[in-house]
């Protein structure tokens, strides 16, 4: 439902604290057609009453022909800063920038965190958006987190419904998400709670199974009857089940491409305000489900993290399985999950 443009500033101007935000600074709102008018709108105004210099940089909108969904994550590809000289002077140049489009880990992004600019993702609905404005505590739980799964070296992942899967970690770095960027060079998403990390390359083995009531992203569904994933040297090699699994298998199929099927990162929600039941009825919209029913993995190749990682593969595919599996802590150096809450991508 809708939200006052009071409460939606006053959720920015909570944000904007966090993120260190002081006067004297340059903010760039980056926005394309499908940005959200009051979240763009209550946006500059917050921004405005810091002090700050606000810009607005607006970019065409790509690769909506080629998505098979209205879902802003169904097809990442090419980003519009691509050989635009003029566009990533401006972004490297401020000091915050406000992406209400969707950057994500394209390698443009990573160049404007490389020149010291905080990037904050902010594009689901307002009403989330207010509903979870980030807070200390977010920030100390995900921290926490991050340290126990840096000090691993494998990640397993159990459930009842038969998932195993193993996960060798440490080559890559850990992805911390807490909601707001407090730093120089920080990317983060609002609304967030979450933390995941990129598996040793050609190393993740085992067997997912998708349950009742998991979630499939982009498609925004729950699960509706089991979906094996059989992996093997970091890529996915069967995916067996009925409907949910054939309409999965074609939707990856479509993008041809064999490097799809590689794992990319695995990680798990902590956010204890989302709801897992937000995901109902809301097929082609923003849930905050997975940012606390979540251990999760990707498809995607190492998607599209590049040099954020250490990878050079960049992939215009992402499917993000949440798991509904329960987090033990790390013993002798792993870290465990196991029935009830995880995401993989």
């Amino acid at each position: 439902m809708a939200i006052s443009n009071v409460d939606l500033f006053n959720a920015w101007t909570r944000v904007l604290t966090l993120s260190r935000l002081k006067s004297g600074e340059v903010v760039t709102i980056l926005t394309n057609a499908d940005t959200h008018p009051q979240t763009l709108m209550t946006a500059t105004m917050a921004a405005q009453n810091f002090g700050v210099k606000v810009n607005r940089l607006d970019l065409p909108v790509l690769n909506g022909e080629k998505s098979l969904s209205r879902d802003r994550f169904a097809y990442l590809g090419a980003s519009p800063l691509r050989d635009n000289s003029a566009a990533m002077a401006a972004l490297k140049a401020s000091d915050l920038v406000l992406d209400l489009m969707l950057l994500l880990f394209s390698p443009e992004q990573q160049e404007i965190l490389s020149a010291g600019t905080r990037i904050l993702l902010a594009i689901e609905p307002p009403e989330i958006l207010a509903r979870l404005v980030p807070n200390e505590q977010d920030r100390r739980d995900v921290l926490a987190a991050a340290a126990k799964l840096e000090r691993g070296k494998e990640l397993r992942v159990t459930s009842k419904a038969g998932t195993d899967l193993v996960c060798p970690v440490g080559d890559y770095s850990v992805l911390k998400e807490y909601g707001f960027v407090d730093e120089p060079g920080r990317w983060d998403h609002w609304p967030s709670g979450f933390l995941a990390t990129w598996p040793n390359e050609g190393q993740v083995r085992g067997v997912v199974v998708l349950d009742r009531g998991d979630i499939l992203l982009p498609m925004k569904s729950f699960v509706r009857e089991p979906v094996t994933l059989r992996i093997e040297k970091g890529f996915l090699t069967h995916i067996e089940g009925g409907l949910d699994a054939d309409i999965l298998r074609e939707y990856m199929e479509s993008f041809n491409d064999p490097e799809a099927y590689a794992v990319s990162h695995l990680g798990w929600g902590l956010q204890k305000r989302a709801k897992w039941s937000a995901q109902y009825g809301v097929p082609h919209r923003y849930s905050d489900a997975p940012l606390h029913r979540g251990a999760g993995w990707q498809d995607g190749g190492k998607s599209r993290p590049c040099g954020r990682v250490g990878t050079s593969r960049v992939m215009s595919l992402t499917v993000d399985p949440i798991i509904t599996s329960r987090i033990v802590p790390a013993r002798r150096r792993r870290t465990l999950i196991r029935n009830r809450n995880a995401q993989w991508g």
